[in-house]
């Protein structure tokens, strides 16, 4: 007997009823073809120009009113955005993009560099040949020669010192991390990701960890001393380049037929995960929830009652701990998929409750999806002067996130050397720079003032001012005897909320952070700059079910609580392309972010040294003279 297929799910049907109408509302209007040319001069005058399926969108006028930030649409100018666009907005918020098409494409689409990515753009009327990123597969045929002559080449010296120079005024499109080839760092590759049981063979080691071994790092000091002073930066430029050649050696090739097929059965999946109801609201799993952050924070007023300070505290930081994850599902729309109604409610989690601003954390966490891990454009590895996580921030980088220079500085310099041993003490107070940041956001008018969001900054300020009234007033002052309990108290309520920090650093921070150009798919990237933490199920409450991140980014907008059952659905996509999957147990993922942060702080000991033999050369050729 046949099996009935399965009957779509509520997120499915919705899907289809907005698309639907979106049909009939703009079946009357048939829009020209526009040429790449033309899009490319738009472009040039400023035009906010990205693709979504196939057709041309100016969002020039919605910029200023977009809740996610101006940010996110700059990176997709000149971009095919239909993978991110679906990935990040309701089936309501795609429906009202069609009011911002202006035409179609026909056939496929070559993305552009984006302009806040350092792309160039040929005005209307100028002849000569269109501007494009050197290749990635040039830059790593350019390793094999670096290998042998980058300590010895006065060129490459040239080109490190101009590269550091303009990296200081513009974006910068290069590459970045330096990672592993299997021979640097046997320590860490003893190291395997654990199989699910269930497919061992779903689950691909992703070699990406970790970066120049001790052992290059000698073999490179002794060939700068014995060749004489030599630029340092030439050789980290060379490693940059190695470094795309492992990446372009271990994940799908570039050109448009492989990258087509990864798309296309990436859109399938989609298709089969809204089919099963995976999109759909656990509201069960957020009532156990629920009834867990009671607790919480009853036992931190009992304690507090009581006199017992520190289990008061530790009660108060793992009720901020648990409730993060729940702001983040409303920050995604993932709980009743309404923006309004998942806004407030995330507004008041995140800002009532624990004092941290939603709308600065949709403008910090869209950007992040969009562009993940890359050195010059990604705020959550943007953490300097306490870490850096690749060379490249050795070169006073240009963030295009809070448009300023990343000063490698004195202070960043001694941070770095020390990263691998303060990792956990740094963590252990995040905290205390996400209000930073929240204010930040708040008070120099970051968020829109226009549009649909235009009220959510003034309903952030009266969070803000309610939660320093309930914590900093009514406990931290009133119900707190004595400076030295206060400070306790906030010091372990704060440190508690660490396990969180080190979790979202750790899906992250070991992975990646080559930059393949504008044409690598966005499965492919998420999946090359994300791990995953493998667990047992019981322990999925400690992680929220954000240990999925690598799935999360891929799919931002399934439910949490769901990620789990969609994790075998990715690992065969992943097999079926032929992307690794990364996925290491919790312990064996900190030892490899804790080997990556070492090995950027020798790389940054290399990179001293050289320029001290430079500057003790020079010193010793003028006495000569």
């Amino acid at each position: 007997m046949a099996s009935k297929p399965p009957s779509p799910s509520r997120a499915a049907a919705e899907d289809t009823a907005t698309a639907q109408q979106s049909t009939v509302k703009t079946a009357e209007r048939t829009y020209p073809f526009i040429s790449r040319r033309e899009i490319e001069a738009l472009i040039s005058e400023g035009r906010h120009i990205i693709i979504v399926d196939q057709y041309v969108l100016k969002v020039d006028a919605w910029v200023k009113y977009h809740p996610g930030g101006d940010k996110a649409i700059k990176h997709m100018i000149g971009r095919d955005a239909t993978d991110e666009v679906n990935g990040l907005h309701s089936p309501e918020a795609r429906a009202q993009m069609n009011r911002y098409r202006v035409g179609r494409i026909p056939g496929r689409w070559k993305n552009f560099l984006p302009p806040i990515q350092g792309g160039k753009f040929r005005p209307r009327g100028e002849e000569g040949e269109e501007w494009e990123e050197e290749s990635p597969e040039i830059r790593a045929r350019a390793a094999n020669y670096d290998e042998d002559t980058s300590f010895g080449s006065s060129s490459f010296a040239s080109q490190a010192a101009s590269t550091e120079s303009e990296s200081s005024r513009t974006p910068s499109p290069a590459p970045s991390p330096v990672f592993d080839d299997g021979e640097s760092a046997p320590e860490l590759n003893q190291l395997h990701a654990r199989p699910n049981a269930r497919s061992k063979s779903a689950v691909s080691r992703s070699d990406s960890f970790t970066s120049i071994s001790s052992i290059e790092d000698e073999k490179a000091s002794a060939k700068g001393a014995d060749d004489g002073p030599r630029d340092g930066m030439a050789h980290l430029d060379a490693l940059t380049r190695q470094e795309i050649r492992l990446d372009l050696d271990k994940y799908p090739p570039l050109d448009e037929g492989t990258q087509d097929t990864v798309i296309r059965k990436y859109r399938e999946l989609n298709e089969r995960i809204k089919a099963e109801g995976l999109y759909d609201c656990n509201y069960v799993a957020y009532a156990i929830e629920g009834f867990r952050y009671t607790l919480l924070f009853c036992g931190c007023l009992l304690f507090l009652k009581w006199g017992w300070y520190v289990p008061s505290a530790f009660c108060l930081g793992s009720f901020w701990h648990q409730l993060v994850f729940t702001a983040h599902d409303a920050g995604h729309m993932g709980i009743t998929h309404h923006f309004h109604v998942d806004t407030v409610i995330g507004i008041i989690i995140a800002d009532f409750i624990g004092g941290l601003s939603l709308g600065w954390w949709k403008r910090n966490h869209n950007v992040h999806h969009i562009i993940t891990n890359s050195p010059e454009h990604d705020p959550d590895i943007e953490h300097l002067p306490f870490f850096a996580i690749s060379h490249r921030f050795f070169t006073n980088l240009r963030s295009t996130y809070y448009d300023r220079v990343m000063e490698y500085d004195i202070f960043a310099k001694f941070f770095v050397s020390l990263q691998h041993y303060l990792y956990y003490i740094v963590m252990m107070f995040a905290r205390l720079n996400l209000y930073r940041l929240s204010w930040e956001y708040l008070l120099k008018g970051q968020a829109p003032k226009h549009g649909p969001a235009w009220w959510h900054r003034h309903l952030e300020l009266v969070g803000q001012v309610f939660f320093w009234y309930w914590f900093g007033y009514g406990i931290m002052y009133k119900a707190i005897d004595g400076n030295w309990n206060r400070f306790v108290f906030f010091m372990i309520s704060h440190a508690v909320t660490s396990p969180l920090h080190v979790q979202i650093t750790l899906s992250h921070f070991a992975m990646s952070t080559s930059d393949l150009g504008p044409h690598e798919s966005f499965p492919q990237r998420m999946l090359r700059t994300t791990m995953d933490v493998d667990c047992p199920e019981w322990l999925d409450f400690f992680h929220g079910g954000l240990q999925f991140q690598a799935i999360h980014h891929l799919y931002p907008r399934i439910p949490r609580h769901n990620l789990r059952k969609t994790q075998k659905l990715v690992q065969d996509f992943c097999n079926d392309v032929g992307i690794p999957y990364a996925l290491y147990g919790f312990v064996e993922g900190n030892k490899h972010v804790i080997g990556r942060l070492a090995d950027v702080a020798r790389q940054a000991a290399i990179l001293r040294k050289c320029q001290q033999t430079i500057v003790d050369g020079s010193i010793g050729h003028s006495h000569a003279h």
